[in-house]
């Protein structure tokens, strides 16, 4: 059963698309920010972004973060500090956002570093958010009903993004660091030692190739935090 599993999440890992990520700009609602979430994890993104709603943190912070335990949700106080974490790590930022220049969303290179921006469920991407960005798209909508959910417009572009990925060939070939393999691994195996470890702030066990932990000083150190002989 655990050969089974690890075999799982290894392949998870060959998948991860770490340089295609979302940034949630105040959405707010709980089931918007699980689906986005639910979707990334669907097509290979391991993390997210989130500027919290205004009034609503735990909202974002506890719904977004605990939606899916495979992908992990980064909330920022604003939105200057989520546009700065996703360029800095090189991304082009794409707002889903009608505007002069916006392109139809299968017209952007997706196999490039991308985040992709999505904004409130009322008023969409703020024109903050529409001046840092560095390109702008919209999904061609030809019936009455001008806008979609925020999650299915995520959803949309995310598959787009995934379409051309894969036929580039960039599925199931590792590109997360070892470390982040290693650590990731383990958290999934054992939660309930990952949330021991947590608590008393100290490190992770060593884990063999079964996924069993191996590690006697470890072993030995938790024996002492828990009083056991």
């Amino acid at each position: 059963m655990k050969e089974n599993r690890i075999q799982r999440i290894n392949e998870l890992l060959d998948n991860r698309q770490t340089d295609l990520t979302v940034l949630m700009d105040q959405v707010h609602k709980s089931h918007n920010l699980a689906a986005i979430v639910r979707t990334g994890d669907a097509i290979g993104v391991g993390e997210i972004h989130a500027v919290q709603a205004s009034g609503n943190v735990r909202q974002c912070g506890g719904t977004a973060m605990g939606s899916n335990r495979w992908v992990t949700t980064h909330v920022h106080k604003t939105l200057d500090e989520g546009i700065t974490t996703v360029k800095s790590q090189g991304m082009q930022v794409l707002a889903a956002h009608f505007s002069d220049r916006a392109k139809d969303f299968r017209d952007i290179d997706y196999t490039k570093p991308t985040c992709i921006l999505v904004g409130a469920e009322k008023y969409g991407v703020s024109d903050e958010a529409a001046d840092a960005a560095d390109h702008h798209i919209l999904i061609p909508m030809v019936g009455m009903v001008q806008s979609l959910n925020v999650s299915v417009a995520a959803a949309l572009v995310l598959y787009e993004a995934q379409r051309q990925r894969k036929d580039a060939g960039m599925y199931g070939k590792r590109t997360i660091a070892d470390d982040v393999a290693e650590r990731l691994t383990f958290e999934w195996l054992h939660d309930d030692i990952k949330e021991f470890c947590l608590r008393h702030d100290i490190r992770y066990p060593r884990i063999n190739e079964a996924g069993d932990i191996d590690d006697e000083e470890w072993q030995a150190m938790r024996k002492a935090i828990s009083g056991l002989k």
